[in-house]
């Protein structure tokens, strides 16, 4: 009876042990654990939502300059985290020059694409100012692109330097990827920087449209979602990609004309972008076309029955409904590519940066593709190529000697007087000017 007693006890142990076990499992897969924490990640996403709006708002009350900054961190967080695992991967192996030449590249990238544009905001802002450095600054603005080469050029040695052996396909494939991500994350961040100098309206509706797009997706997905999409995101129906764009095309009206009669938004950026704000508004500007009303003539063979011959719409409507199409179409495949590299390195998330919704990449991942169409968009269709005076003046600084910049001063006054607008006075003190510069 003792070893029978035994054995059960022994039985009752290891049932013990096993209810254990089970009691275990039966708390971290219970039904009301898992829908405490759903209810729990709910509440920091929507917490989370709401603090991402409300500080996106008010970096876009505070400038164009603040907005140009956003994007500059966004840029670099997203390439931080995508890059993540190589860098990883860098340290187990001992490569630390690995890691500093992926940010050392991002660097001279974004130094190239924008170091130009830096020049002549500060040329056009301050070009009576600059004296003491004038000569040193436009000869680094006027060598830009090579100072550029010589910087990429030095970074490959480094890189051709630091292979080793054993690690040659490791590197050689890192490499890759920093290239790739410097051509899809920074060269479309650029562009989308292009995007608020062309003005705030064409950052702000882009992203609008991408987030609605997002959102409906989702609901339409979710509410009549029969057929998978695509087999990297088995989540994505064909109806909620459909459905999401029809409702993206509503609030592309929704939005352009909430946006639109804002002048602080639709006005590209001037001399003055370190200033201008929501609440000092200095930005302003002729209205381009697109954003005044226009009629068309319709087809008098199909609308001939309705009475109608004519219409008259702003165009901004018509361009904001292809940008919609777009963001429906072909921008939802920047967060697919996203997907398919989270699967490649087996991770859920890029990062842990903003709670509730991942890192920033997985937030903006759609952002760059859907930014650098609306640039070659605008840049194709909208562009007007206006000149200012400031921009004009840069120019001549950073494309023209003392001697060509005197000879075009020359020209200009010659073309005034035979202009007759210098009356007799003018025209002396314009020549004794001349005269002192010329001595």
């Amino acid at each position: 009876m003792s070893t029978s007693k035994g054995k059960q006890n022994g039985k009752g142990t290891v049932s013990g042990k096993s209810s254990v076990k089970a009691d275990s499992k039966t708390v971290t897969t219970s039904p009301l654990g898992q829908n405490e924490k759903k209810k729990q990640t709910f509440i920091v996403r929507t917490i989370w939502t709401f603090v991402m709006i409300a500080g996106f708002f008010l970096i876009l009350a505070s400038g164009q300059s603040y907005s140009i900054l956003l994007v500059l961190f966004c840029e670099l967080a997203t390439f931080k985290e995508c890059i993540a695992v190589t860098t990883a991967s860098s340290r187990a192996k001992n490569l630390p020059v690995n890691k500093f030449l992926n940010w050392y590249l991002v660097f001279t990238t974004i130094y190239y694409l924008n170091g130009l544009d830096v020049y002549k905001v500060i040329l056009e802002s301050n070009f009576t100012t600059l004296n003491p450095y004038t000569d040193w600054f436009i000869l680094i603005a006027s060598h830009h692109k090579f100072i550029c080469y010589c910087l990429y050029v030095w970074g490959f040695i480094m890189f051709v330097s630091s292979l080793r052996k054993g690690y040659l396909k490791f590197q050689m494939a890192s490499s890759c990827a920093t290239h790739m991500a410097l051509l899809f994350i920074v060269f479309q961040a650029h562009l989308i920087i292009n995007n608020i100098i062309n003005g705030l309206f064409w950052f702000l509706l882009p992203c609008g449209l991408v987030i609605v797009n997002d959102i409906f997706a989702y609901l339409c997905g979710i509410t009549f979602g029969r057929t998978k999409l695509l087999e990297i995101s088995p989540k994505k129906t064909l109806e909620g990609f459909l459905g999401a764009w029809f409702f993206t095309a509503i609030a592309s009206i929704i939005l352009t004309r909430l946006l639109s009669p804002y002048q602080y938004l639709i006005c590209p950026v001037n001399n003055n972008i370190l200033y201008s704000n929501y609440w000092n508004d200095i930005n302003h500007c002729e209205l381009n076309p697109i954003f005044r009303s226009q009629t068309y003539n319709l087809n008098h063979v199909i609308f001939e029955r309705l009475g109608v011959n004519s219409i008259t719409i702003k165009p901004i409507y018509i361009h904001s409904l292809n940008l919609a199409t777009f963001a429906s179409l072909f921008a939802p495949f920047g967060g697919f590519f996203a997907s398919g590299l989270k699967r490649t390195f087996k991770v859920k998330d890029f990062g842990h940066s903003i709670p509730g919704h991942g890192g920033i990449a997985d937030r903006v991942d759609c952002q760059f593709l859907m930014g650098s169409f609306t640039n070659l968009y605008f840049e194709t269709f909208i562009s007007e190529k206006r000149f200012s005076v400031e921009s004009i003046v840069s120019t001549i600084l950073l494309n023209l000697n003392n001697n060509d910049i005197l000879n075009l001063a020359i020209q200009l006054i010659t073309t005034l007087k035979d202009r007759n607008v210098f009356d007799e006075a003018k025209l002396n003190l314009v020549n004794d000017t001349l005269v002192k510069l010329l001595a």
